[in-house]
């Protein structure tokens, strides 16, 4: 399909719409969303200078065939480029075209033509998890000597219990919290300003209690986990809480041999979500606790059957024999628990 010469500078006018009206203000996308978006088409007009030496200037929609991003996937291949990744670029341009289609009808051909170009299968990873004994192991990690300590071992009970994305965590107010309500919860604002409710375990609610009493005696609306600089309060860094929890992994170590190595804040929520999907909680349910739009996002890392849990069903499937003596007994290795 050949453009006149209108056509050919629409294309850098949608680019920008695109990047600077439509995602982050009509789908509300974080800034950092953004830039992924936009790396991700600077990457294609970078495969189109080397393999087609169609600088910048004379980019139009005509550059977006089925063939050159097909040619395109290939590139990122040989650039040892990861599925994922190759994926995730390949739907950033999808997602820009299909854009431009909804605001001009004329390509929509180019839209409907880019989609046919299939995605790289991607190997199926079993999702990292805590054992339940480590994830008490390192909630308890910190002492109850210090505020310091206190501090800490309140922000990962936290961190565990509502699944937050680290960031969350970090702009937590107290006014964030909403632990009278006659089902306690609190609210996480995530990437894109968006909001969401997660309830709350009595058990962390109690200890909620005690902190704020501790330090937030006046009732402030303040940032609700901080240090002290200059006599004010400053919210913890993301930097901070990673911190934290790395201490309280390496200290979990020295007593529970099921701590992994490298422990971080989004494995504490990859393990909040499997506890939940391990108990029979519903994934639409995980799925508006965890703060993911898509179900897809959701199923893809949880909907499926770890060794674990398939073992438990078939022995919970098995009928009992009269003769009921174990064959085999094994010494449950213990952990300190959580508080």
């Amino acid at each position: 399909m050949k453009y006149n010469r209108k056509k050919d500078k629409d294309f850098w006018l949608l680019a920008r719409s695109y990047l600077h009206d439509y995602m982050p203000v009509v789908r509300n996308l974080s800034d950092k969303s953004v830039e992924a978006y936009k790396q991700s088409l600077k990457t294609y007009l970078s495969f189109l200078k080397e393999s087609k030496s169609l600088n910048e200037d004379r980019v139009t929609f005509e550059a977006f065939t089925r063939d050159n991003v097909k040619e395109y996937v290939a590139w990122l291949k040989n650039k040892d480029y990861s599925a994922k990744t190759i994926n995730l670029k390949l739907t950033a341009i999808r997602s820009f075209l299909k854009y431009c289609s909804e605001e001009d009808f004329e390509l929509r051909g180019v839209y409907t033509d880019v989609c046919t170009v299939k995605k790289i299968k991607e190997d199926k990873k079993p999702i990292e998890y805590l054992a339940p004994e480590a994830t008490a192991a390192i909630l308890s990690a910190y002492g109850l000597k210090t505020a310091k300590q206190r501090r800490n071992r309140m922000l990962l009970i936290l961190l565990y219990d509502s699944g937050a994305r680290v960031q969350e965590l970090a702009d937590l107010m107290v006014s964030s919290l909403h632990i009278d309500a006659a089902n306690p919860y609190i609210t996480l604002v995530r990437k894109g300003r968006k909001s969401r409710n997660v309830p709350l375990m009595s058990k962390t609610v109690k200890h909620l209690k005690n902190y704020l009493k501790e330090f937030h005696p006046n009732g402030d609306d303040s940032p609700l986990f901080y240090s002290l600089m200059d006599g004010r309060p400053h919210k913890l860094s993301t930097d901070s809480i990673s911190l934290i929890l790395k201490n309280a992994a390496d200290t979990a170590q020295k007593s529970c041999e099921s701590v992994p190595e490298n422990v971080h804040c989004h494995l504490m929520r990859k393990t909040k979500a499997m506890d939940l999907y391990k108990n029979g909680v519903p994934l639409p349910f995980i799925m508006q606790l965890l703060g993911h739009e898509s179900m897809s996002t959701t199923s893809g890392f949880y909907a499926f059957a770890t060794l674990e849990m398939m073992s438990e069903a078939i022995n919970k499937s098995a009928p009992k024999m009269a003769d009921d003596e174990k064959l085999w007994k094994k010494e449950a290795v213990r952990c300190h628990a959580a508080n």
